[in-house]
Formats: structure tokens, C-alpha cells, sequence
């Protein structure tokens, strides 16, 4: 969330609950999640939602940190979409279905409308989905679509081939994913949108109306949506980086929910006087993120210095408060759980080779290493993050004992997101949602084999290709553990915790379904007056 970014710490598509369904070429519930016509319970106006930072764009596919996702799931919509349950849902498709394991039709709705009142064409699903497979248009997310073709089969049907198959594909074309729906006319005339003058042209509940980067964007319902009517009005996103000033503004009654409240702060937010708090596992995961093409991290015995300097009991119990748990590997125990059950998620993970916090055996490694006299790197963290700039603090601290010399900088969230670029760096964060149930999400953006941190591992390249193709859910989450396992053993990662958010919410509204997907669909709509 805050949030990280999808591509490069990304988010961040359904357990195996979307796998299932890809699978069994479903045609999922009619109704779009959290939808009731908008009908009881529907007393209030306006909705504001206190955001932690603010957003340089409007469209994830432009910036691509998880509070975009949540603010453009209300006005745009995917072929597919994801309800609170992880499932899978129409969206602009009404059905589709999979002939064959590289193959998928999507039947276009009749009754979709853009904000402006004009159909939602083939023709503009078509120029949607080659934007979004644009390295330029789409710099955030263009890496996530496979090697594909599309091609109009019906007057309202669109057919897309891939190349080799993938289980997980469908999680791509949902808003949740990697695809968002414009109009041809508005994405030709305004390029780049998500600007303060082009805030975006989308199908969803509700309408960009305002955006001012520093300061909030602005929805208001639209009544041509084709799930009903938007429960409120007027749905704003206050911009409000400092913390202080955004539990005043609860304690106020100026915003009626705060997205990823800090978690050393929620007893501050308890007393913010009629505010409920609200807890979730978020499928995050947390991790360091060494880049073997920056030296010395290309030296395992640095690596494993690092590791043994990382102490994650006490981060979970001090720094999170208990609201999350040590990360083993890449894939979260709900995750795996989904496919697996409880039990065998757990021993699967116990499994995985680990490096536990021993000072001395970090000492004793990084003598062994390239730079046995120690060196010096920086590690950047996000200001809507706070408990990851504590965590990398108390590292800082582990790692001075034993010769290395780690700065810790904050910097706004959209110059973090920036700075997951910058290839002169060796040592970064890893901060993703996982916006699927998926257990190979994360591990499979970040150990593919072009991954931007150098890593390579024939064997771990094959794992996941397997992954990519097994259509048998217990076999495929074998693979991903193989992976998993080798690259725990290279180091070429350093798991840190599997975290929890937290979401403040006035006590008068009653949240429906609060789980890690709801703040990816048509969310206003499951939040009601009591």
C-alpha cells in the first residue's frame, strides 16, 4: 500500500479461487461486489477518504502504487474485475471463456458506458489493451501481459491468444491487474491522462471530476454505470502525508476513513473518538531486494551477512505490534493456504533454507566476502511506510556492529517508487500487495527471468515457467516452493514479515466484507450508513 508500487516493488491477481475460475471458464456472479443499487443505508453524501500521500497520476499504468489502484477501482473498470472474495467477475466482459489453454473470448456488454455518456465499443477495448501492453503509455504495468495477440472474433466479442499458456492470465486483463478501459477518442486526444487536466475518462460507479496532486482528487457518482447507482454522490480523496494531521482531521470528522493507518498508532486512532479499526491480513509482502549487478551484492557472503543481520521476531513484535508475522519466502501463508490448506501451507514454508538473526555469523560471513572491511549503502523507504524506515533503522543499527555502514533516507512515495529504478542502487525495499490470491504473484515478478536485480538461476527460470503453465493447483504451488527454495539458498532475496493493514473508519459506516481484495472493485458501494 504505503503501498507499494506493482512494478519494481510491485503489487501489486485469486488464490487459486481465480485459478479455479479461469479454469472452469467461468462466467462469475452478475452483480458487481459490494453492489446493491446503492439502495439502503445510503444517507450520506459525500465519503472522504484520508490517503497517507499523494499521487503524481491518476492511472496505474502510470504509476503503479497500490492507493492508485484503490482510487481508479471506482472509476475504471478491467475486462474482468475482482470481488471481495477474490474471485473472479464480469466487468466490461459479461462472460468469457477458455477453449483451450492459450485461448480467451470475452463477450463485450452492450450496456457498458464511459462517463460520458458514449458505448464502450470493441474498438475500444482493442485500443485499451494495446496501451496497456505499451512500455510507453503504460511504463507501470506494460511488463505484466504476456506475448499475446487480440483479434475482434464477433460484433461483440474479442479473442486474445497468447503465446504459451499461463494459469494466471486472466488476473491481467481485471482492474486489479494491468487494464484499465478508456475510450479510443479520449486516450488519443489526452496523453498521458491521470492529470490534473486529463484526470481519465473511465466505465466504472464513479467520474474523475478533480484532481490536484498535492492536495485530493475528486469522484461524482455516475449514473451511467451499468451495475446501478453509486451509493454516494460525491466520493473525495484527501492528500494528507503527515500522520498528526491526518488523525486530526478524523478526529474532526473532516475524513471518514484512513487507508493504512500506521500500525504504532492505532491506539491513537482507537481514541480518535467514534473510529473504528479495522484489521486485515493485506497479502503484503516485505522484503530486501539485493541487486547482483550492483557490487558487492553480487558476493553471497555479503548477502548472507545481511540476512543474519535482519532480526524479524523483533520487528514483527516491536515495530508492528504483532499486526503481521516473520516472512519465510515470497508466497503468504493465506496464499498457500488457499490451495493446500493451513497445515501444509505452513510445513511448506517452515521448509524453506533460512538464515536466522546470529551477529556473529553475519560478522563471520562478511570477513569471507569480497569487502571484508565493511561498506556503505543506502536503503530508501517511503514516508507513507513509517514501520518500514524503523525497520531499516534497527537493521542499520545490526549492520554498524559488524562493518557496514547503512544510511536510511525517507523520501515522498512517488520518489520512492521513482527510485526503484535507479540501477546504481544495490540494497531496495520490497514492498508489494498481491492484488490475487495467487501464490506465485510475487515470486514471479520478482525472480522472472528478466528481473531488474540480476538474478539468475536456470533452475529457479524452469520452476517457474513450470508454475506458469501446471494447471493442477497442488503441483503448481510444488513449483513455486521449488523456486522458492533455491532462491532462499542464493539469498537472492531477504524476506522480512507478511504484513496486516489496518483501515480507520467512522463508527456511523459499516464496512461489508473487509478483506485484503475489497478496495479493488466498486468498494464505495459496500460501505453503509448504520
Amino acid at each position: 500500500m504505503t503501498f507499494l508500487p506493482r512494478a519494481r516493488a510491485r503489487r501489486g491477481i485469486a488464490a487459486l479461487t481465480l485459478l479455479a475460475t479461469a479454469l472452469l471458464a467461468a462466467c462469475a456472479p452478475s452483480e458487481p461486489s459490494g453492489s446493491d443499487g446503492g439502495g439502503s443505508g445510503a444517507a450520506k453524501d459525500t465519503l472522504v477518504v484520508g490517503l497517507p500521500g499523494s499521487l503524481s497520476s491518476l492511472d496505474p499504468a502510470v504509476e503503479g502504487g497500490i492507493l492508485n489502484y484503490y482510487v481508479a477501482a471506482i472509476s475504471a473498470e478491467g475486462l474482468l474485475g475482482v470481488a471481495a472474495d477474490g474471485k473472479l467477475q464480469p466487468a466490461i466482459a459479461e462472460s468469457w471463456k477458455t477453449p483451450d489453454a492459450k485461448t480467451y473470448v470475452f463477450q463485450i456488454r452492450k450496456d457498458a458506458r464511459f462517463s460520458d455518456g458514449t458505448p464502450v465499443t470493441v474498438d475500444d477495448v482493442l485500443y485499451s489493451l494495446d496501451r496497456a501492453r505499451d512500455p510507453v503509455a503504460s511504463p507501470s504495468t506494460a511488463s505484466y501481459w504476456p506475448e499475446l495477440t487480440v483479434a475482434q472474433t464477433g460484433a461483440q466479442e474479442v479473442t486474445i491468444t497468447l503465446a504459451q499458456p499461463n494459469v494466471t492470465f486472466l488476473s491481467t486483463v481485471t482492474n486489479a491487474g494491468a487494464l484499465w478501459i478508456t475510450s479510443r477518442a479520449y486516450g488519443e486526444k489526452h496523453s498521458p491522462a491521470g492529470t490534473s487536466g486529463a484526470p481519465g475518462l473511465g466505465s466504472g460507479p464513479y467520474k474523475a471530476v478533480e484532481f490536484a496532486p498535492d492536495s485530493h482528487a475528486t469522484f461524482a457518482a455516475d449514473d451511467t454505470w451499468w451495475g446501478g447507482p453509486a451509493r454516494y454522490k460525491t466520493v473525495r480523496f484527501d492528500f494528507i502525508p503527515d500522520e498528526n494531521t491526518r488523525l486530526l482531521a478524523r478526529r474532526s470528522g473532516d475524513i471518514d476513513i484512513a487507508l493504512n493507518v500506521p500500525l504504532d498508532q492505532v491506539d491513537a486512532w482507537k481514541g480518535a473518538g467514534d473510529t473504528d479499526v479495522l484489521f486485515a491480513s493485506d497479502h503484503s509482502y516485505v522484503g530486501l531486494q539485493l541487486d547482483q549487478d550492483v557490487k558487492p551484492f553480487d558476493d553471497v557472503h555479503v548477502r548472507r551477512a545481511i540476512a543474519h543481520a535482519v532480526d524479524r521476531d523483533a520487528i514483527v513484535t516491536s515495530i508492528l505490534h504483532g499486526h503481521g508475522e516473520p516472512a519465510l519466502g515470497f508466497p503468504t501463508p493465506e496464499q498457500l493456504g488457499a490451495v493446500v490448506g493451513e497445515d501444509e501451507a505452513n510445513s511448506l514454508l517452515a521448509g524453506l533454507p533460512q538464515l536466522g538473526f546470529d551477529l556473529d555469523a553475519a560478522k563471520a560471513e562478511l570477513a569471507q566476502s569480497s569487502v571484508p572491511g565493511g561498506f556503505s549503502a543506502e536503503l530508501a523507504y517511503p514516508a507513507t511506510g513509517p514501520q518500514l524506515g524503523k525497520a531499516a533503522l534497527a537493521l542499520a543499527e545490526n549492520l554498524k556492529t559488524i562493518g557496514i555502514d547503512l544510511k536510511v533516507t525517507e523520501v515522498p512515495i512517488e520518489q520512492w517508487i521513482t527510485s526503484l529504478d535507479d540501477e546504481t542502487r544495490g540494497l531496495h525495499y520490497t514492498w508489494y500487495f498481491s492484488t490475487t490470491g495467487d501464490p506465485g504473484e510475487v515470486i514471479g515478478w520478482y525472480l522472472r527471468p528478466d528481473n531488474p536485480y540480476g538474478y539468475r538461476n536456470p533452475k529457479v527460470a524452469q520452476s517457474l515457467t513450470d508454475a506458469s503453465t501446471e494447471t493442477d493447483p497442488k503441483a503448481r504451488v510444488a513449483d513455486i516452493i521449488a523456486a522458492n527454495t533455491q532462491a532462499n539458498t542464493d539469498v537472492a532475496a531477504i524476506p522480512l514479515w507478511w504484513g496486516q493493514a489496518a483501515t480507520a473508519v467512522a463508527h456511523d459506516l459499516k464496512v461489508d466484507e473487509y478483506t485484503p481484495y475489497l478496495f479493488l472493485g466498486a468498494w464505495p458501494n459496500a460501505i453503509t450508513v448504520r
